[in-house]
């Protein structure tokens, strides 16, 4: 069956892209070459601005805390999506996943913090599906249901549970707003390595303090859960790439029909995908109260909708969502600890990306384009040279003006799985 039903894919797939040209994947050499480029271009930059937070450790530390839950968001949404069901809910269950985290892990501990992040998570997974796959209501309606739910609800129980003058959470620091503190959760590191590259950091050389500055972010006082998360993104790949589960999954979004023709159950792929999208959205708001302390309302920030954007950014792919969740933990982790002045200097790295872009257009024929990202980047240096600092207003924003530009960067190389958001009834086909 599962050669019939990857034939039927495989055909979904080619009938879905005839139109357009196949694209080269970079080989590791190139991925390499590219690597070594940007950071050839941070140590200069930062040699001509003097900005040290442009390579530094604690700039990098936090933009890989940060993208994080961005990260678990981004991948939630390419399991939902993979079989073929839109999840605008990821928000939602994010913040409901923030809830169960507070709420279990000031009694419990940060692990139980975790496990209770990812189940909170996961109910709202299952609301989003039980709408979705057994009622058939609309994707975006029912996403949108989810996070208003999830707001509510979580606002509700938190003046019920966190603050009733004279309960055990008031007294333990708890209120209507916040849970109490949640125990510390133990950091990793690589004692002689992470040691190593501190001390080549220090030395302040050229490229090679720089390089090491940015490696040590990964090896020095990082977050178990964030070494969870990156192995739930080499998970993610192996099970919904390399196995006749995820095969089957990803039929559900491609090609129902032929897949239920095979005898694949649709619902109950649809169901298990949407509930582990839900558990991964949780994981990554219980990171967020971990990474605090405590649960905050409104401590999502809407990172559940950038991890939409970042799941589209990476073209539903583990590796895609991986690097635009790295994009926007840098701009998050930037304006936490640079401020106007990290974020002034990345202006002159805007201005020499748009730039080369634009020269790349005019290079493929495209004038219009072209002429426009040339133009584009000449406009930020010369914003750059007249000014010192960005205003504050612009710092707060800068990680959803981000968002925004690689949207639309990325909007020209999407392939979106077939049936994703339609309706699918069981027997349809027959």
């Amino acid at each position: 069956m599962s050669t019939n039903l990857s034939a039927k894919v495989s055909e979904s797939l080619s009938s879905k892209g005839k139109d357009t040209a196949p694209r080269r994947r970079l080989s590791w050499p190139w991925i390499l070459l590219v690597i070594a480029g940007a950071l050839l271009l941070l140590s200069t930059l930062r040699e001509i601005t003097g900005v040290g937070g442009l390579t530094g450790f604690g700039t990098y530390s936090t933009a890989l805390s940060w993208s994080v839950p961005i990260g678990l968001a981004g991948l939630g949404g390419l399991w939902s999506e993979r079989a073929g069901v839109i999840n605008i809910g990821l928000e939602g269950m994010m913040i409901i996943g923030t809830f169960t985290a507070g709420w279990i892990g000031w009694q419990y501990g940060p692990w139980a913090a975790v496990v209770a992040g990812m189940a909170g998570g996961a109910l709202g997974g299952l609301v989003h599906a039980m709408a979705t796959v057994t009622f058939g209501v609309d994707h975006i309606v029912s996403g949108v249901a989810v996070n208003i739910l999830a707001l509510g609800a979580t606002q509700f129980l938190a003046k019920q549970f966190f603050g009733t003058p004279g309960s055990e959470a008031a007294l333990a620091g708890g209120n209507d707003r916040q849970s109490p503190p949640i125990e510390d959760m133990s950091e990793f590191s690589v004692p002689l390595l992470a040691d190593w590259l501190a001390s080549l950091e220090e030395q302040g050389w050229f490229f090679v303090s720089d390089t090491a500055g940015i490696a040590r972010a990964a090896v020095d006082s990082v977050s178990w859960v964030t070494l969870l998360a990156a192995g739930l993104f080499v998970m993610t790949f192996f099970v919904l790439w390399r196995s006749s589960f995820g095969l089957r999954l990803r039929s559900c979004g491609e090609n129902p029909v032929a897949a239920e023709s095979l005898g694949v159950n649709v619902y109950k792929y649809k169901y298990a995908a949407i509930t582990m999208s839900g558990a991964l959205a949780g994981l990554g708001g219980a990171f967020l109260a971990l990474y605090v302390h405590h649960y905050q309302e409104d401590q999502t920030g809407g990172r559940g909708y950038i991890g939409l954007a970042t799941m589209i950014f990476g073209n539903w792919r583990p590796g895609g969502v991986a690097m635009g969740a790295g994009i926007f933990g840098f701009m998050d982790g930037t304006q936490l600890r640079g401020g106007g002045t990290t974020i002034h200097a990345l202006l002159l790295v805007f201005a020499v990306l748009l730039v080369g872009y634009g020269l790349w257009k005019l290079y493929k024929g495209s004038r219009t384009g072209g002429m426009v990202a040339v133009a584009s980047g000449i406009l930020v240096a010369l914003w750059y040279a007249a000014t010192d600092t960005v205003p504050r207003e612009i710092v707060e924003a800068s990680p959803y003006i981000t968002t925004l530009l690689v949207l639309c960067l990325a909007t020209q190389r999407l392939r979106v799985p077939k049936t994703i958001g339609k309706p699918y009834r069981k027997g349809q086909g027959t």
